[in-house]
C-alpha cells in the first residue's frame, strides 16, 4: 500500500469518523442528555454549596456536546484508518468492508466495552473530587491493558493457526484474552462512589446511553469507512452508454 493510498484512506477515515460522530451526537442528545440533566438536578438538590455556572447548561448540551463528539469522531476516525491500513490483509482474507467492520467491532470491545465493564461511565454527582485523578488513571490503565491484550491475542491466534487451524486458534486466543482480563478485573481496585439515595434507574439509563453512543459511533464508522475504502481499493468499472464496461481511470 503506497503513501498516496494511505493518505486517501486517512482522509476517508476522518470523513467517516465525522459522519459517525453526527450519528452519535443524535444518540447522545436524545438518550444521554436527559439523564445528565436529572443527575445535575440530584446534585444541586443535595449540595449545600452553590457554584457559579461558568458555561450555561444549554450551551454545554448543544454546542459543547457537538464540538466534543465531532472532534472525537474525526480524531478516532483518522487513527482507525491508519490501523486499517496495517490490518488489511493481515487478519485473514477479508475485503475492505469486512476488515473495517471487524476492526471497528474489535476496537469497540477493546477500547470501550472491556474498560466499561470494570469502570462504567458515571453521570454528574457521582464520584469524589479528591479521587478523580486515581479514577482516571485506573480507567486508562484498564483501557491500555485491554488494547495490548487484544493485540497479543491476535498475534497468538495467528501463531497457533498453522497447528490448530483457524477456528481453534481463534477460540484459544479469545479464551486467553478473557482469562487475563478476568484476572485484571479481580486484582485492580474497585471504585464505588455512588452517593446514597441516587436513583438506580437513572444510573442504569445513563450507562446504557453511554454504551449506545459508543456502539453507534464505532458501528457507524465501520459501515461508512468500509464502503469508502471498498470504493477506493476495489473500484467498479464504469459503464458506457452502450452497456459495455469501461475500465476505471487510474
Amino acid at each position: 500500500m503506497n503513501s498516496a493510498t494511505v493518505r486517501n484512506l486517512l482522509v476517508r477515515g476522518m470523513l467517516a469518523g465525522l459522519a459517525a460522530g453526527v450519528l452519535a451526537l443524535v444518540v447522545a442528545y436524545v438518550l444521554g442528555e436527559p439523564s445528565v440533566d436529572k443527575a445535575i438536578g440530584f446534585e444541586q438538590a443535595h449540595s449545600h454549596e452553590h457554584e457559579m455556572e461558568v458555561v450555561s447548561r444549554s450551551l454545554q448540551s448543544t454546542a459543547g456536546l457537538a464540538t466534543g463528539v465531532l472532534v472525537y469522531g474525526v480524531a478516532f476516525g483518522g487513527i482507525a484508518a491508519l490501523a486499517f491500513c496495517f490490518a488489511l490483509g493481515r487478519v485473514g482474507r477479508f475485503g475492505p468492508r469486512a476488515t473495517a467492520l471487524l476492526l471497528s467491532g474489535c476496537a469497540l470491545l477493546a477500547v470501550y466495552v472491556v474498560p466499561f465493564l470494570k469502570y462504567p461511565a458515571n453521570p454528574p454527582s457521582i464520584g469524589n473530587a479528591d479521587t478523580i485523578g486515581k479514577r482516571t488513571t485506573l480507567y486508562f490503565l484498564m483501557m491500555l491493558l485491554s488494547v495490548l491484550l487484544a493485540v497479543a491475542a491476535t498475534i497468538l491466534g495467528k501463531r497457533l493457526a498453522p497447528s490448530l487451524g483457524t477456528w481453534w486458534a481463534t477460540v484459544a486466543a479469545v479464551a486467553a484474552f478473557v482469562v487475563v482480563i478476568g484476572l485484571a478485573y479481580q486484582f485492580l481496585p474497585v471504585v464505588n462512589e455512588v452517593p446514597q439515595g441516587f436513583p438506580a434507574t437513572l444510573l442504569w439509563r445513563f450507562r446504557l446511553s453511554a454504551l449506545a453512543i459508543q456502539t453507534v459511533l464505532w458501528g457507524g464508522f465501520g459501515l461508512v469507512f468500509g464502503e469508502l475504502a471498498e470504493r477506493l481499493l476495489n473500484p467498479r468499472p464504469a459503464t458506457a452508454g452502450s452497456g459495455r464496461a469501461v475500465p476505471a481511470a487510474r
